[in-house]
């Protein structure tokens, strides 16, 4: 079903991809696009999530089962949208997972081009093979052409994620804007959303639980995400679907090149900037100079 039932149909007509859409952010944009009147064609490794994505929806949902490390599954994915459709004017490319979590002074190279393949090549090949099928749509002549790549608050500072998978996603904010300049030509947006701490499955997956124990690290880290942020909830996969949304939307039709960020403040500064329970440094300096 739709994640936003009050919406119109702000996407009628529109052939829209979505790479990681089997959970996850992934999921509930594609749910939401399809809400919103987009032909949507859903891509994912994980074959039983795509299924159950379509089956959710209340919109049309095609899927397709597609390793977005493999070149030749991306440009398969976007050839057969835009030979089922007569082209494409929206790309999502969200597909991902937390990627390799070794710190720099202990990486492999392995595992060091595995996390830039998945995070940051896929992004520049799901931009590559959807542009040609992008060229002269109707949408370019109204704002509504618009790639979108998922990008990260780990994108623009140390300490949200693991080295390999910030280093990727600060890649994918550079890859957004010079994409937005090569493509300008051709009536293209691109823009990029920077999710915050967002209840997804990334943060278990990454660390290969299962039955469980994976059911209590999920519910560890929804409490968790409730006060991680000034906003006090934990960000939700539909928060990111809408941001994307918009991004794709007319009333976008004046960005590019950008990105935006959201994560419930997560990124305003040191914790104790927002939160009285957290002391500053001038707290703290004022307990040396008045001593109890």
């Amino acid at each position: 079903m739709s994640t936003n039932p009050q919406a119109g149909a702000r996407f009628a007509g529109k052939t829209v991809v979505v790479t990681g859409a089997a959970s996850g952010i992934g999921r509930a944009t594609a749910l939401a696009f399809a809400g919103e009147g987009a032909i949507v064609f859903a891509a994912d490794i994980d074959a039983t999530g795509l299924a159950a994505t379509a089956a959710a929806s209340n919109g049309e949902i095609r899927t397709q089962v597609t390793d977005v490390i493999q070149t030749e599954d991306i440009r398969a994915l976007m050839d057969r949208a835009a030979a089922e459709t007569g082209g494409i004017d929206i790309v999502f490319n969200n597909a991902g997972a937390g990627g390799d979590r070794a710190p720099i002074d202990e990486i492999e190279p392995a595992g060091w081009d595995r996390t830039m393949d998945l995070l940051l090549r896929s992004v520049a090949f799901g931009i590559r093979y959807a542009v040609p099928h992008m060229k002269g749509r109707p949408s370019t002549l109204n704002g509504g052409a618009a790639i979108i790549n998922t990008s990260s608050v780990a994108a623009i500072g140390p300490g949200y994620s693991p080295s390999a998978y910030a280093v990727a996603k600060a890649g994918v904010l550079q890859l957004t804007r010079v994409a937005a300049t090569d493509l300008a030509r051709h009536g293209i947006r691109v823009a990029a959303v920077q999710p915050g701490f967002i209840n997804t499955n990334i943060f278990t997956s990454a660390l290969d639980l299962s039955g469980d124990v994976e059911a209590t690290a999920k519910a560890v880290i929804a409490q968790m995400s409730q006060h991680a942020q000034p906003v006090a909830r934990g960000g939700q996969a539909d928060d990111i679907a809408q941001a994307v949304l918009f991004l794709a939307s007319e009333a976008a039709g004046f960005v590019t090149g950008t990105s935006l960020v959201v994560d419930g403040g997560l990124t305003v500064g040191p914790r104790h900037s927002w939160d009285p329970a957290s002391p500053g440094i001038f707290e703290m300096l004022d307990k040396f100079a008045k001593p109890a």
